[in-house]
């Protein structure tokens, strides 16, 4: 993370991006094996994330893949978490 771009950690950016309904449950998910990032496995929470990046999900018995779009800076209601991601397919 060298070039300075804006980062946050992945369990509270799944946090606000309302993927999760609480920063706990997404850590577990993290740690549990169910998140990639940009094709890789993702078990610690506190990797630091950036727009642009990749992330599959899986939970709640469904596998979603996402494009971060922007980080945000609180959890806001669903219109506003919505444009945090881009939710494309996960094949």
């Amino acid at each position: 993370m060298t070039d300075g771009s804006p980062t946050l950690r992945l369990d509270k950016w799944l946090f606000h991006a309302r993927l999760f309904k609480s920063r706990g449950l997404a850590a577990d998910r993290i740690e549990g094996g169910g998140v990639r990032l940009n094709g890789q496995p993702c078990r610690k929470p506190g990797r630091a994330i950036r727009p642009g990046d990749l992330l599959v999900v899986s939970a709640y018995g469904q596998v979603r893949q996402f494009q971060v779009l922007d980080l945000g800076t609180r959890r806001g209601p669903a219109a506003e978490a919505a444009l945090l991601y881009r939710e494309t397919s996960a094949d």
